[in-house]
C-alpha cells in the first residue's frame, strides 16, 4: 500500500513555496536544480582561484622577506627583486650595468649597487620600434602559368589557396595569384626551380619504358631509395638514379643498337631478337619512338667469350 506525502517546502534557488513528496527534496523544479547546481560549480571555482592566488602572494611575501634585508644577493635573488629572469641579470652583469664579485663559483651582488644602478640611471627616452611597411604585390602567376609550372590542377590550386590564404586578384574577370606566395608554398613541398632542368619518370613513364608492374616499380624505388617528388598529385622519381639502378646510366648512342641494326647482324626476325632479349634479360630502352637495345650485353650473348 502506498502514500503520497504533502510537504510544503520553499525552493533554495528561487524562494518560492512549492509543495514537495519528499523531505530531502530541495528545488522546485528541474530548471532551479540546474541553475544551482551551476552557481555552485561556478562559485566552487573562483574559490579554488582566490586561493591560488592567496597562496602565491603568501609565497612571493616569504620569498622577500628572506631577503629585505640582505646585504648581498645571489643572481636568483636579485631576478627575483627586480622581477626579471637570471638571463636578464647576467646581461646587466656582463654589459657593466650591474657590479658584482664572483668567488669559489657563486656570484654576489650587493645590495646597494642595485639602488645605485637606478640613482645614475639615464633619463628615459622611448623608441618606437620601427614599422615594416607592407610591400604591395606587384608580381602574379595566371592560372594557366601555375598548372603549366607546378603541373597541378585548376581545382587543386583553388584549394591550396583557401587553405593556405594565398593572395589572389580579379584582373577583366581572371584570378591571378601571388607570385612569391605561391614559390613560397611550393618551395615548402620540396619544388625547386634548379630541379626543372632535371630530367624525373613517371610511374607510366616506367611501366611503358621497363615494361615492369606498378607494384613492382613501387617495390624497386622503395628498396632502391631512389630519390622522388610530387608534384600536385603526381610522384616523380629521379630519371638518372633509377637507370643507374637498373643497371646502366644515361643511354649513349655508342652502347645501343637499334632494333634495325641488331636484325641485321646478327640475322635475326623481330619476333627472334625480342625472344632472346627478354629470355636473358638483355638492358633495353625507349628512344621516342625506338627500342634500343644494350649493345655489350647483346655482343655477349652471340659472340662469347672463351676462357683458356
Amino acid at each position: 500500500m502506498s502514500s503520497k506525502i504533502e510537504i510544503t517546502k520553499i525552493c533554495e534557488f528561487c524562494g518560492n513555496t512549492f509543495t514537495a513528496q519528499k523531505t530531502t527534496t530541495r528545488y522546485c523544479s528541474h530548471t532551479c536544480n540546474s541553475k544551482a547546481y551551476k552557481q555552485g560549480k561556478k562559485e566552487f571555482k573562483m574559490v579554488g582561484m582566490n586561493y591560488a592566488i592567496m597562496k602565491e602572494i603568501e609565497r612571493i611575501s616569504d620569498d622577500y622577506e628572506k631577503i629585505k634585508d640582505k646585504e648581498f644577493l645571489s643572481v636568483s635573488e636579485t631576478a627575483f627583486l627586480l622581477s626579471v629572469g637570471r638571463t636578464t641579470v647576467y646581461r646587466y652583469l656582463h654589459d657593466g650595468t650591474l657590479k658584482a664579485v664572483q668567488t669559489n663559483g657563486k656570484t654576489f651582488i650587493r645590495r646597494s649597487d642595485i639602488d645605485e644602478m637606478f640613482d645614475n640611471a639615464e633619463e628615459y627616452e622611448y623608441r618606437a620600434k620601427p614599422t615594416k611597411e607592407a610591400k604591395p604585390l606587384t608580381e602574379f602567376y595566371t592560372v594557366a602559368e601555375i598548372k603549366e609550372k607546378f603541373k597541378i590542377k585548376e581545382s587543386w590550386l583553388y584549394k591550396i589557396a583557401r587553405e593556405n590564404n594565398i593572395p589572389k586578384t580579379l584582373i577583366k574577370g581572371k584570378s591571378y595569384f601571388s607570385k612569391s606566395h605561391i614559390d613560397k608554398y611550393f618551395e615548402k613541398k620540396g619544388f625547386k626551380q634548379e630541379e626543372e632542368t632535371k630530367e624525373w619518370y613517371t610511374v607510366n613513364d616506367i611501366l611503358e619504358q621497363y615494361g615492369l608492374t606498378p607494384g613492382a616499380v613501387y617495390s624497386f624505388v622503395s628498396e632502391k631509395e631512389i630519390t622522388k617528388k610530387k608534384e600536385g598529385r603526381t610522384v616523380l622519381y629521379l630519371k638518372q638514379e633509377f637507370d643507374i639502378a637498373k643497371g646502366y646510366e644515361k643511354p649513349q648512342e655508342a652502347e645501343y643498337y637499334t632494333t634495325e641494326e641488331a636484325m641485321q647482324k646478327y640475322n635475326l626476325t623481330r619476333d627472334a631478337l625480342y625472344h632472346y632479349v627478354k629470355y636473358h634479360n638483355i638492358p633495353k630502352i625507349k628512344d621516342g619512338r625506338y627500342i634500343k637495345i644494350s649493345k655489350p650485353d647483346l655482343d655477349k650473348l652471340f659472340n662469347p667469350q672463351i676462357l683458356q
